[in-house]
Order: structure tokens, then sequence, then C-alpha cells
């Protein structure tokens, strides 16, 4: 493009909302941010690593060599930032003289629960190499045996207890996570020394286009996919956090703001807790690990900790906001919570800020497939945006198009959200088809998503575009609802399905938590409703549950309400 061009270009793109009228595309409002030229080989650890030494050199920093890197908060075992790096270094050289096979692009598989093996095992693959694909440790026998064939790993890393779930046949070289194989890895002293000798020949040269990691989609529509990331995808992700920080003490009027320590009760696995594992390291963070959550085990290391961070999801927002046993203890040191994996409601937002006045909510809006990044909130000003997932990232571009007519459209209407940018995945491992269907030839991700960006800019998530409940010839969000459910007070958490029927097609049926105590009843819970919805959105079922099935990063498994709903009826008949 001429430069006349883009200057006549940005000159039609709106400053209040980045949307262009003539391209019909909105633009990010964010200052963009540098990325090493694609020329330039270099691996998402490098990028990360030289970040964390511009931070740990800044004037204002509190990070140094000894600072806890990561704490096992159930142990309480800490390790610092240059042991780390000694670890990952001696694995890196251990894995080299161990399988002198082990070639660049190879994948290796890591099933483990959450663990300090884990990040180091990431930092060191990744630095050879080597793609990294993490999955569920819960996952069924035969789901291992899908992702293993999709896959095709070089390597398999998990531990003895995790192991007896890998399909009988599997002829993949593994390596146990506590065998004192791995831990003698970890700690060869002469092999640190031995791989920071290395001359830079000897060094595996990583372009940032090469393959960094597959992660898993989680697949609440149909069968698990395999999400390929490039090294260059994920410094796209990183460079934005860092550049453009959003981290906690920063819209905070403190004298000398807190050294960042984050809780995770996030897998690591997903790509939520990939992305930020590796954005605390650039931003020299202290990240507390949390094994298997428990609500209140969270709140014990708030405390003991003193955290100023937490990405989460939003049924966590509503337990903080509405459980008994937040006041038995000491929250204070919270600065901020990075919201992200389902749109988080007005009612609950403001619920929330009455209990944590001195607490900001950012929220942000991402998928598997851009590396977990797309939108969010910086600062207390966009925070007050209830609803929305905040503006567009760094380096982005977006169109909200028409289903039916596949126009773009302008703000304030609705369509599904496409997404362009250098995070955007390289494709779906194995299946062409269903990356052709995702990607088009000009790079456009489509989301699946059914949103629409108000004329500030700000996105908001209607639904899923496959979860819309047909009512009738109307569209029914079952988020909307949620959102409505779960702003009663008697309500401890809510799913809303479609619930086939003859005359209508789908009707909405509301699963409902009860609080403990409460006897809220089927009819009081659908008035509710009633009096606050146009008279198709209405509730025409509801049914009681100890709890909602969700995935790990927090989405409501609609899929499996729908099969209980259906099996629970012809059960009846």
């Amino acid at each position: 493009m001429s430069e006349t061009q883009t200057k006549h270009q940005h000159h039609k793109i709106d400053p209040k909302n980045g949307f262009c009228s003539e391209t019909k595309i909105f633009h990010s409002l964010r200052p963009p941010v540098q990325l090493p030229p694609l020329s330039q080989p270099i691996s998402v650890v490098e990028y990360t690593l030289s970040l964390l030494h511009e931070t740990t050199t800044s004037s204002t920093s509190t990070t140094t060599p000894s600072t806890p890197f990561l704490i096992d908060s159930a142990t309480g075992h800490q390790i610092s930032y240059s042991d780390f790096l000694n670890q990952v270094h001696s694995l890196s050289f251990s894995l080299l003289s161990r399988f002198p096979s082990l070639s660049q692009n190879d994948v290796a598989f890591i099933l483990s629960p959450p663990s300090f093996h884990v990040p180091i095992l990431y930092f060191s693959l990744l630095s050879l190499g080597i793609t990294v694909s993490p999955a569920n440790p819960l996952s069924s026998t035969s789901e291992l045996t899908h992702l293993l064939q999709l896959i095709k790993p070089a390597l398999i890393f998990t531990t003895s207890s995790i192991s007896p779930k890998l399909p009988k046949k599997s002829s993949h070289k593994t390596i146990f996570l506590d065998s004192p194989e791995f831990l003698s890895m970890l700690s060869n002293s002469t092999a640190t020394s031995e791989y920071n000798n290395l001359s830079s020949g000897r060094r595996r040269v990583i372009n940032q286009n090469d393959s960094a990691a597959i992660l898993f989609s989680s697949g609440t529509t149909g069968r698990v996919k395999g999400v390929e990331l490039s090294h260059r995808n994920l410094i796209a992700v990183i460079a934005g956090l860092y550049y453009n920080k959003f981290d906690s003490g920063e819209n905070i009027a403190d004298e000398a703001p807190p050294h960042s320590v984050s809780l995770f009760p996030l897998p690591l696995f997903h790509v939520f807790g990939f992305f930020m594992l590796i954005r605390a390291a650039a931003l020299g963070e202290t990240l507390v690990l949390l094994g298997r959550f428990e609500f209140e085990k969270m709140l014990e290391a708030v405390e003991k900790y003193k955290v100023t961070y937490m990405p989460v999801s939003p049924p966590l927002v509503v337990a903080l906001a509405k459980s008994d046993l937040v006041s038995k203890y000491d929250l204070s040191s919270l600065r901020l919570l990075g919201c992200g994996g389902a749109p988080l409601g007005k009612e609950v937002s403001e619920r929330f800020n009455a209990r944590f006045p001195h607490v900001e909510i950012t929220q942000g809006y991402g998928m598997t497939e851009t590396g977990g990044a797309a939108t969010r909130m910086i600062g207390s000003e966009e925070s007050k945006k209830y609803g929305s997932a905040g503006r567009l990232g760094e380096n982005t571009e977006a169109k909200i198009v028409d289903p039916d007519s596949k126009q773009a459209l302008p703000p304030c209407q609705q369509g599904e959200l496409w997404l362009r940018g250098p995070m955007i995945m390289k494709g779906y491992v194995g299946d062409d088809q269903a990356t052709a269907e995702t990607l088009d030839s000009e790079g456009w991700l489509r989301t699946g998503d059914l949103c629409y960006f108000d004329s500030d800019g700000f996105l908001y998530i209607v639904d899923r575009l496959k979860e819309l409940i047909k009512y009738k010839a109307y569209q029914v969000p079952p988020a909307e609802l949620e959102h409505l459910l779960q702003s009663i007070p008697e309500i401890a958490d809510a799913a809303v399905i479609p619930y086939p029927d003859e005359e209508a097609g789908q009707i909405p049926m509301a699963y409902i938590v009860r609080k403990p105590g409460s006897h809220i009843t089927e009819k009081q819970i659908m008035d509710f409703v009633a009096q606050q919805v146009a008279p198709y959105k209405k509730i025409r079922r509801v049914a009681f549950i100890s709890s909602i099935p969700k995935s790990p990063a927090g989405k409501i498994l609609r899929r499996e309400l729908v099969k209980h709903a259906v099996s629970a009826a012809s059960a009846k008949l």
C-alpha cells in the first residue's frame, strides 16, 4: 500500500473505536508494539529472557536473581529465578546428550499434574525448538489415544501415577517426571556450564515461524483439536502484555508498588495458563502455583503469600462475590483480577466491587487459536465497562461479519467476530478441513462467537454462534440468561441449555445450583426471569443439580447438560 493510500485509510479510521468506514475493519487503538523482524531467528524463551533482563535492570524493578519465581502453595517450596534458569539449562543439555536423535520440530507430549517440573520442561523444550504439547491429566485413555494419534510425539513426559492411563500399545519413549533419572537431569551442574559454553554454531537456530506448541482446544463444539502455535504467535502475545502492562499495582497510587505476586488457579496445559506463565517470567513476577483447585486453599494462599494478581474465570469471581468463606481471610494484598474464559455479567462485577473496592477486574477475550490474546482492558477507566471484554489488543484487527450475508458490519451491530494479527495460529494439526473452515486466505480467523463492538471500540460477546438457542424463529443467547440467574442471591451457579421441543424447536432450560440452605423453587426462578426478558427468552424448564460441569478454563460444558436433560426425560417415558 502506498504512503498516500495509508494516510487516506487512516483518515477513514474513527479514533473513538478504530473502525475504518472504507474497509469495514476495526483497528487496535493501542500503541503498536515492535516485534523482532521475522527474519531474526529467536525462540519465545530467548525473547522472554531478554524482557526479563530489561525488567531486572530497570530502576523500579523489585526482581533479582534470588527472587522466588515459583512457589508451591501446598508445600511452600520455592525456586528462585537463577535456580530456575540453571535447571532449564541443565535439562536442555541432558536431553541433547541422552537423545541425540531428538530433532527440532519433534513433539513432546506432557501429561502431568501441576508441579515446578512443568514450567522447567516448557522452557527447556521451547529453547531447543521442540514443540510442547501438554494435555489435561484427567483425560481418559480413549481421549489420550486420540491426542497421541493427532500429534505423533517423539517423547512423552508424565508421572508414574498417571502413566497407566496411556494407551498400552504406546511405543513412545517415556520419561517420568518423578523418577531419579529426571531429577538428575535437572541438577547436573556440569551440564549447566556445558550448556552455557555451547558454541553458537552448536546452538539450535529457531525461526519465529517454527512450531512452539500444540495446545488442545477445549472441544466445546465437537472433537478436541490440536492448535498449532508458532514462536512468533507467542512472542506477539507476550510483547503486547509486556509493553502495555496491565499487571498488578500499575494503576494504584502506591509510593512504591509491591512486588508482583500472581496466584495461578489455572491449569498450565490450558492456553490461558500457558501464556500467563511465560508472561510472569518476562515481568519478573513471583508465581504461586495452586495444585488441585480448592476455593478455601486459594484464599489461604492469597493471604499467606500476599498475592497481588490472579488470572481467573467468571465462576471464581461469582464465588468471591458471594461466598461466606471470604471474610475469614485477609485478601488486602489483592490489586487486580484478570478475567477470561467467558463473559462476566454486570451484576456480578458490581457485587464483587462492593465487596472488594480496592480490587480491579479487567476482562479479556482470547482463544487457543489466538494464543490466548485478542482483546483486554487496561486500567481502571476501561475496567468500568461492565460486561465488555475490553478493546482490541496490539497489532490486532477485527471484523464483525453477518453470518448470513457475510457482509462486514459497523459498530453496534452483531455478527461473527473475525480476527487477524501476528498471534493467529498456524492451523489445526492433522485437520486441513477444520483449518480451511476457520482460517481464510487473507489470514482472518473465524471465531464462531457472536459479538459486537460499541461506539468506543469495546467488544461485547453475545454468545457462541453454535450455542444460541433457536426458539421458534428467535435466537436466545444462554449467557444473557445465566448472568440474570447468577444475580439471584440464592443461586450459587447456573447454566442454560437448549432443550428439544416439538413445537418451538428448542426451549431455554436452566440448570441451577442452589446456595446451601436455599429452597428457591422452579416457579420462583421462572417468574423472576420472565419479568426481566422478552417473552421468547423466558426459561421454560428448570432442573436442580449439585454442580455445573465445566472445562478447565471455566467454560460450561453445555453438551454434557443437554445429554443429561435428554436422558432424564427419556427415563421418565
